[in-house]
């Protein structure tokens, strides 16, 4: 059973950045994706950004310019790099992992909060 840890949430000053990882486990995986989604009160979740197996790249409009997206094939982990945070930036923040025999898999979600 493929599970996901996520880490690195928490609360910041708003220009201030944190750092986002979540690590994949449970025996011999083949990621095809890993990202970031993102979901605040009262509002549907959103694409932050998404990383392919091959390096490629995608980010969420309201992100770009801000957030990078990077991942560790060796260690099935993906980063998310938030810099110049802003309060609405504030969400619960959900990796996310397509992988090939077990299909989208979702993480329990990290808080991120942006004071003003």
């Amino acid at each position: 059973q493929v599970q996901l840890v996520e880490s690195g949430g928490g609360l910041v000053q708003a220009g201030g950045s944190l750092r986002l990882s979540c690590v994949a486990s449970g025996g011999s995986l083949t990621i095809n994706l890993m990202g970031w989604y993102r979901q605040a009160p009262g509002k549907q979740r959103e694409l932050v950004a998404t990383i392919i197996s091959g390096g490629k790249t995608n980010y969420g409009d309201s992100v770009k310019g801000r957030f990078t997206i990077s991942g560790d094939n060796a260690k099935n982990t993906v980063y998310l790099q938030m810099n110049s945070l802003k309060p609405e930036d504030t969400a619960v923040y959900y990796c996310n992992v397509h992988e090939m025999w077990t299909g989208e898999i979702w993480g329990q979600g990290t808080q991120v909060t942006v004071s003003s």
